[in-house]
């Protein structure tokens, strides 16, 4: 029996980078690079033209890597994205998950921890990251029930989580519901321990998710 080739698109606009990550890629067994583009516009299309199993996809090119991820998630929610980019940025890693990504891997990894994501994305076994990055996606995939996480929530605590989710620092929180600004760090810190999560971003994206779900 011929043994399962895992097919994958890259997705870069930097030609040398991508042209050398395709070889070291074509060079592992098991590995089949079938597609290569350099816009948000050609990871649409050569996901259409080739629906493979893996597409690796920068975030900063043109057309944007996040505008391309939404909206090839829309058409295949199983689809396999792993965010491949120079970015470790908590909010881009938070956004790129949010989003329907399956892993996130920072630029500058060795191949051989690359490969490790690409095969277990590709084998269905939870979340891809590389280690810079394992913590982060570990903190957003962990509840699988955010609705009842949240009801853990005190009334003050969930108003206050909606008001970080509109955009509202800690002070402006304070002023808005006539608190001292030290009240409503407590409360955060309170609210990231119940959610399990590091940050102020991941909270708010964590409650936009569950209301999307709700």
């Amino acid at each position: 029996m011929r043994p399962h080739v895992i097919r994958i698109v890259i997705v870069d606009d930097h030609p040398i980078f991508r042209s050398g990550l395709s070889r070291s890629l074509e060079d592992e067994p098991g590995f089949e690079v079938v597609g290569e583009g350099a816009s948000a516009a050609d990871a649409i299309s050569l996901f259409d033209q080739h629906r493979p199993d893996i597409m690796l996809l920068d975030l900063s090119m043109p057309g944007g890597g996040h505008s391309a991820l939404r909206v090839i998630l829309r058409r295949d929610a199983a689809a396999s994205v792993i965010v491949l980019t120079a970015s470790g940025h908590d909010s881009d890693i938070a956004q790129a998950l949010a989003e329907g990504a399956k892993g996130y891997v920072l630029k500058g990894v060795g191949v051989s921890e690359l490969v490790n994501v690409i095969s277990t994305v590709a084998a269905d076994d939870g979340c891809g990251a590389s280690s810079s990055t394992r913590n982060v996606m570990a903190g957003l995939k962990t509840v699988n029930h955010p609705a009842q996480v949240l009801a853990t929530l005190t009334p003050r605590e969930e108003q206050i989580l909606e008001l970080v989710a509109a955009g509202n620092s800690n002070k402006e929180i304070a002023r808005l519901l006539s608190l001292q600004e030290k009240t409503i760090k407590h409360n955060m810190t309170r609210i990231l321990q119940k959610l399990k999560l590091r940050n102020r971003t991941e909270a708010a994206i964590y409650l936009r998710e569950a209301r999307s779900k709700g």
